[in-house]
């Protein structure tokens, strides 16, 4: 709670002011719009009137040439919008004394090769998409995550079907365990049975029933492990109790998985976050405070997990 309200304050005092003028941009974009609509209304207007082919065809070039310039102000204004902001985010995140200097990419990803070693998503990953790629230090450890969104061949329709969409890290823990595990949601176990079956080949197990009986937890999710992990010495029933709080606190659903030293998390999110709009202000704390949310959150799991290990 106490990160928020220091949050609504670097807002009020650094990122608003980048909002308004961002705003002001926006709404003079408007007008620009607004008025070469207008343009060219009239100028179609001149064509059917004096319907002459050579000018026709010139107008119909220029309006052509006009309509590109126009895509091209309106792609502009959301390509800049996100990185100035979220630059400003995480300035404020990477004063916490725990954290390394983040740095900020927005059209870098993490690799497929990387997604696919998390041993979530067993997938060809057909269409492959990141954007926002954001790499630091908690403490010790190095990390990276970005926004995917992964999509694959649907073997019934000729059409491409979700696999993941939401926010994906990695990280590498400072204490060496041995053997792999995945927590999964149950929400989603019938499109994760390759996953199971998968990693059931590779050596794993339910174990469900190590839990000490944390009924909540296993309604929630299906945990697979290979024999030689300590389940308890890793997930343990205070980072039980974080990973349902997490979820309840954001209703996305949240996979994690650990394999050898490094771990994997990805957080579902159906929206694109932080995208500005066009035709409505963008001038609001909610807007921005989701972001610095889901990215404090991805985080601070991985720091319950280090803090316990």
């Amino acid at each position: 709670m106490q990160r928020i309200d220091e949050f609504r304050i670097f807002y009020n005092h650094t990122i608003q002011p980048e909002l308004l003028r961002l705003e002001r941009q926006r709404k003079r974009l408007l007008l620009f719009l607004f008025l070469s609509t207008l343009l060219i209304i009239g100028i179609i207007i001149v064509e059917i009137y004096i319907h002459v082919f050579s000018i026709t065809f010139f107008l119909m070039i220029v309006i052509g040439f006009y309509m590109v310039y126009l895509m091209y102000r309106v792609r502009r204004f959301i390509i800049d919008f996100k990185p100035k902001i979220v630059s400003l985010i995480l300035d404020f995140i990477d004063d916490d004394p725990n954290y390394g200097e983040l740095s900020y990419t927005a059209k870098k990803t993490i690799s497929k090769k990387t997604f696919l070693e998390s041993k979530i998503f067993v997938t060809g990953a057909q269409e492959y998409k990141g954007e926002d790629y954001i790499k630091g230090k908690i403490g010790e450890l190095d990390f990276e995550m970005c926004e995917l969104s992964v999509r694959e061949y649907s073997k019934v329709r000729n059409r491409l079907n979700y696999v993941f969409k939401g926010i994906f890290l990695k990280s590498q823990l400072s204490t060496s365990i041995r053997g792999s595990m995945l927590i999964l949601p149950r929400v989603f176990k019938q499109y994760l049975s390759r996953t199971t079956k998968e990693f059931v080949r590779l050596g794993g197990h339910r174990i469900d029933e190590d839990l000490h009986n944390n009924s909540l937890f296993d309604e929630h999710f299906m945990t697979y492990a290979t024999p030689e992990i300590f389940v308890l010495g890793i997930l343990s029933e205070e980072i039980q109790d974080a990973i349902l709080d997490y979820r309840s606190e954001t209703g996305k659903e949240i996979y994690i998985s650990f394999i050898e030293d490094d771990i994997y998390i990805a957080i579902t999110e159906p929206k694109d976050i932080l995208e500005p709009f066009i035709f409505r202000t963008n001038v609001d704390f909610e807007l921005v405070k989701e972001f610095f949310e889901d990215i404090t959150m991805i985080l601070s799991i991985v720091e319950d997990f280090d803090r316990h290990h």
